[in-house]
C-alpha cells in the first residue's frame, strides 16, 4: 500500500478475519474457473455473490448474470450463485436443455437438506430469514408445503403451526447471531417443544465477522464496513456494530463513498469487510484513511479460519458437450 504516515493518536483498528469467506471464495473460483475451462460466455442466474466489485470484474471476463433461467439461451452453460435456489429452478434448466454447475455455499445446502429431512417427518419448519433474499426464496423452495417464513420476533405472534410438539427452526445463513436467537426464543416461548437443528445454521464466517466487528466497537468511534447494500451479512455487520456500542457505522462499497465528515472528532477507525469483499477493496480504504493522517493500523484478531470447500463437481466435466448432445437430443440431431 505504500508508505503511510500517521497523526499522533489517529488509528485504525483492522478486523481479523474480514472478506471472503469459503463458500465465496469456492463461488467466485468456480465461475473463472468455468470461463477457462469453457470459454465465454458463462451465465449466472443472480449475482453469484452480493458484491457489486465482483460482479462487474467478471462480467469483463464474460460471465453473464441473469435474474430469471428462461433467459439463458438453449444449450449454454449456466452458474448457480453461492446462495442456492430451488429444486423447481433445476427442473426449469433441465426443461431448457442447460448444462449447470452448481456453486451453492455447502452451508446453505446444509440447511436445504435439513429442510428436506424435517418436512418428510412431516413437522412445520420455522425459517428465521428475511423475505425475498435469494437464500431464502431457495430453502423454502425444498419443502413449500411445510415452511413458515418468520422474519424477526415482530413475525413470531402469527406463526401457526399444525402440531406444536412436531415444529423445527431452521435459519438463513447470513443473519446477525443475536437477531436469530432474539427470535428462537421468541419462537421457543410460543412453542416450548420447538426443536433446533442439529447444528447451528447460522455460518461460521458470519458468526466471526460478527464477533470482530463487536470487537472493534470497544474502541473505535467510528465502524466502516466494507460491503455491498444488498448484501445481507455487510447490512447485519454495520447493525452489529452500533448494537455493541460503536457511536456511528456506515456502510460502503468503495473508499470512495467514505463521507470525510464521518471522521470529525474520530481519533480511532474499525475497518472490516463483509463476506463477499475482496481485499483490494479493504486496502483502497486503507490507503485513503491512511492520507487523511490514520496511517497507525492495527489489527484485532479473533478467529483462525481455515476451512476450505473443494470446487463443484461440474467442473471436471465436459460441460460444453452435454450441453451440445441436450440439444441434439431436442432436435434429433439435426
Amino acid at each position: 500500500m505504500g508508505c503511510m504516515t500517521a497523526s499522533p493518536g489517529r488509528r485504525v483498528l483492522l478486523a481479523a478475519p474480514r472478506g471472503y469467506c469459503a463458500g465465496v471464495d469456492r463461488a467466485v473460483i468456480a465461475v473463472e474457473k468455468a470461463l477457462e475451462q469453457y470459454g465465454a460466455p458463462i451465465y449466472v442466474r443472480h449475482e453469484i455473490v452480493h458484491n457489486k466489485y465482483v460482479v462487474r470484474t467478471l462480467e469483463k471476463k464474460g460471465a453473464i448474470f441473469v435474474e430469471r433461467t428462461a433467459e439463458v439461451p438453449e444449450g449454454a452453460i449456466v452458474m448457480f450463485s453461492a446462495h442456492g435456489v430451488a429444486p423447481a429452478v433445476h427442473d426449469e434448466a433441465a426443461a431448457g436443455k442447460l448444462a449447470t454447475i452448481d456453486a451453492t455455499c455447502p452451508l446453505v445446502t446444509k440447511v436445504h437438506k435439513e429442510a428436506v429431512r424435517f418436512a418428510k417427518d412431516d413437522f412445520d419448519i420455522l425459517l428465521i430469514g428475511h423475505e425475498g433474499h435469494e437464500e431464502v426464496i431457495g430453502t423454502s423452495g425444498e419443502a413449500p408445503e411445510h415452511i413458515t417464513l418468520v422474519d424477526g420476533p415482530s413475525d413470531v405472534a402469527k406463526v401457526e403451526v399444525r402440531d406444536p410438539s412436531k415444529v423445527v427452526w431452521l435459519s438463513q445463513t447470513t443473519l446477525s447471531v443475536d437477531e436469530t436467537m432474539e427470535t428462537v426464543d421468541a419462537l421457543k416461548e410460543k412453542f416450548p417443544q420447538l426443536i433446533s437443528p442439529p447444528s447451528d445454521d447460522i455460518c461460521y464466517a458470519t458468526q466471526n465477522r460478527q464477533i470482530a466487528v463487536k470487537k472493534l466497537a470497544e474502541d473505535a468511534e467510528l465502524v466502516i464496513v466494507v460491503g455491498s447494500k444488498n448484501s445481507s451479512n455487510s447490512i447485519r455487520m454495520v447493525e452489529v456494530a452500533l448494537d455493541a456500542g460503536a457511536p456511528a457505522a456506515h456502510l460502503v462499497d468503495f473508499a470512495s463513498e467514505i463521507d470525510e465528515t464521518w471522521l470529525d472528532g474520530v481519533s480511532t477507525v474499525g475497518l472490516t469487510s463483509g463476506a463477499s469483499v475482496p481485499d483490494v477493496l479493504v486496502d483502497e480504504v486503507l490507503e485513503w484513511l491512511s492520507a487523511r493522517g490514520y496511517g497507525d493500523v492495527e489489527t484485532v484478531k479473533t478467529a483462525d479460519e481455515s476451512i476450505t470447500f473443494s470446487l463443484p463437481k461440474e467442473l471436471r466435466r465436459d460441460l460444453r458437450a452435454e450441453a451440445a448432445a441436450l440439444v441434439a437430443e431436442r432436435t434429433g440431431g439435426k
